[in-house]
Parts: C-alpha cells; sequence; structure tokens
C-alpha cells in the first residue's frame, strides 16, 4: 500500500503560509518599504509622568539586545547619552548618523508592542518621554496623532535626509492600529534633533509603562527600539 504523503505535505505548506504572515526579525518590528518624505522641525517640550526610573548609558555590542530603559514611566524624559565625533565621516561623506529605517512589530504574548529606528553610523543619543501634545519646533504646530497619550522620541545627533534634502528612510505607514500604539509622526528634522511623537491609547486612559532598547546587526545599522505596554 502507497503511504498517504499528501496530507502531511499540505500541512507544511499551510504552516509555513502562517509563517510567512507573522515573522518579524530580530528588532521584534516588521519590515517596511515606503520611502519617508524629510521631517520637519519639532519642540522638546514635556510633561511630568509618574513613576521614574533611571536611565542607561552605553552602546550596544554586535548581534546582541541591550536594554537601555527598563519598564517604567517615566517621570522626565529618559535619555541615553553616547559620544558621536562629528562628522562620522570625512567629506564629503554623511556628518552625522542617518536614519535609515523606521519599523513597527506587535508582539502580544511579550505584552508590548515596538517601534524600531535604525541608523547608519554610529548611535546617536535619545531621549523619549510623554508631552501633553507633539509639537513643531519654531511655530509650534500640533504634530497630528491619533491616541490619547504622546510620547516624544527625539535622537541627536542625527538626520534623516541627504545633501539634497530627500528623505532617507523606509518607513511603515503612520497609523499603526496596535491596540494602544496607534500611530507615529515625523516631527522635526533640524540642525542636528530628528524627532518623531508616537500616539497611544491606553485602554483605562494614562500612560503606559515604556521600555528602551538597543542592537546592532549583523550589517553594522545601528538600532533604537521604542516598547510600549500593550492592552
Amino acid at each position: 500500500m502507497t503511504p498517504q504523503r499528501v496530507p502531511l505535505l499540505a500541512s507544511l505548506v499551510v504552516l509555513l503560509a502562517a509563517a510567512c504572515t507573522t515573522t518579524t526579525d530580530h528588532d521584534g518590528a516588521a519590515p517596511t518599504t515606503a520611502t519617508a518624505p524629510a521631517p520637519g522641525a519639532t519642540s522638546g517640550a514635556t510633561a511630568p509622568a509618574t513613576t521614574p526610573a533611571a536611565p542607561t548609558t552605553g552602546a550596544p555590542v554586535e548581534g546582541s539586545w541591550q536594554v537601555t530603559y527598563g519598564w517604567a514611566v517615566p517621570a522626565t524624559p529618559a535619555r541615553v547619552t553616547h559620544q558621536v565625533r562629528v562628522p562620522v565621516t570625512p567629506a564629503p561623506g554623511e556628518p552625522l548618523p542617518v536614519l535609515v529605517e523606521v519599523r513597527v512589530g506587535d508582539h502580544p504574548a511579550e505584552g508590548f508592542s515596538r517601534i524600531t529606528f535604525a541608523f547608519r553610523g554610529p548611535t546617536p543619543s535619545y531621549q523619549v518621554g510623554y508631552v501633553p501634545q507633539v509639537l513643531t519646533e519654531g511655530r509650534g504646530a500640533p504634530v497630528e496623532l491619533p491616541g490619547t497619550a504622546y510620547l516624544s522620541v527625539r535622537f541627536d545627533p542625527a538626520q534623516a535626509h541627504d545633501a539634497r534634502g530627500a528623505g532617507t528612510a523606509d518607513v511603515p505607514p503612520s497609523r499603526i492600529g496596535y491596540p494602544t500604539l496607534r500611530g507615529w509622526a515625523a516631527a522635526g528634522d533640524f540642525e542636528g534633533h530628528l524627532s518623531f511623537g508616537l500616539g497611544l491609547r491606553p485602554p483605562a486612559g494614562g500612560t503606559p509603562p515604556v521600555r528602551l532598547g538597543e542592537s546592532t546587526r549583523p550589517d553594522g545599522t545601528h538600532v533604537v527600539a521604542v516598547d510600549v505596554r500593550r492592552a
């Protein structure tokens, strides 16, 4: 009698197809393909939250993942400092770390959603904190974001444009739509300061805990991740 292999093969095909639809990279965020426009400028206004925690300082190690700010609600903006020698490459090279990619990923089993920012060149310093509203620098115009709580994410020194002013990053859609992390927006790219806003909708209101971390991909790209507690 001939062995019945068809059901087994069919099952493997289904499993492989399912894996392809849910796979994220080692940064814990899904790849994207759209090109970002050069962002505008932003504000550094912040609003105190409730539970402080001390950020740490350190550089990512090749192929590793390092937490730089543990789960907490920052009472003041959490800042992680890296010493970056400018210019990072001699002229006509890029003077600052350059943003090349933004990715988002959802991790329901682990209880968080993630947005990552990948840079060519060294890891810039960064600062993350809650604000009443994300504003553009100069005019102070509000940045449109979904949700009821807002995070400001700032990098320095860094840029997201090339010498002609064109955007350098691949980005996901601005509306993310995860249970708590609802969307993101560019909020500034001016004189070495690169800023973004995150829109959150916690189920019970308030300000959910965040976590920050870093890694280095095999190609040398440096990644900074912002994790938000998931509903």
